[in-house]
């Protein structure tokens, strides 16, 4: 296995440890629950460095590498939701939108007719990382005692549900935004993948 594909893979492997230590009652691995975040998100980051250094580009890589991104964010998400501090109807419509994506990108690799992701799209998926970050940050933050103590009223502030319902509400939006971008878009390939699979179904 290529080293990309493997720090890919050592991302899908840290998912379920963040998710394990973010639960855990001890504010220590709650901390480390941010850290294992940070070095999984980190992979992506490298992964890209070194398969475009050394060539390393593979269909199972070019499908992997974004459902490897999906798990670790929809993992986080998810979290956010089991901890109270968002609300599940704007996970369910981030994840749907990025499973259908993710699908279609994987098999327009698959028929080598690769999908660009648009600049609104990465925008959106940065958007995402932010919230995201914003959210766990501040969330182990008030799980250290010193930090509680001294910024407790700021903490609960920035935190305020209001303030984070609007954060996720910009994520939705620009999420189903830029997934009926995708689909218009590539509306040609949509077309020819019916005809390929339900028009022969037809025809028999």
């Amino acid at each position: 296995m290529s080293i990309p594909n493997s720090l890919t893979l050592l991302r899908i492997l840290l998912t379920p440890v963040f998710v394990i230590f973010l639960f855990s009652e001890s504010s220590f691995f709650k901390q480390l629950s941010l850290v294992v975040y940070i070095v999984a998100a980190l992979t992506d980051w490298y992964d890209g460095v070194v398969a475009r250094k050394y060539g390393y580009v593979s269909r199972w890589g070019k499908f992997l590498d974004p459902l490897a991104d999906k798990i670790l964010s929809s993992a986080a998400l998810f979290s956010f939701v089991y901890l109270a501090l968002i609300d599940v109807w704007m996970v369910w419509v981030i994840v749907i939108r990025d499973v259908i994506i993710t699908a279609l990108r994987s098999l327009a690799e698959w028929y080598d007719q690769p999908i660009i992701t648009s600049k609104t799209a990465q925008a959106k998926t940065f958007s995402e990382f932010i919230v995201i970050y914003y959210i766990l940050i501040l969330y182990v933050a008030g799980t250290v005692p010193m930090i509680r103590m001294e910024y407790g009223r700021l903490l609960d502030t920035l935190m305020d549900h209001q303030v984070l319902f609007g954060m996720m509400l910009l994520v939705a939006i620009s999420t189903i935004a830029t997934g009926i971008m995708y689909l218009f878009d590539n509306r040609k390939f949509l077309r020819e993948l019916y005809g390929r699979y339900f028009g022969a179904a037809e025809s028999r």
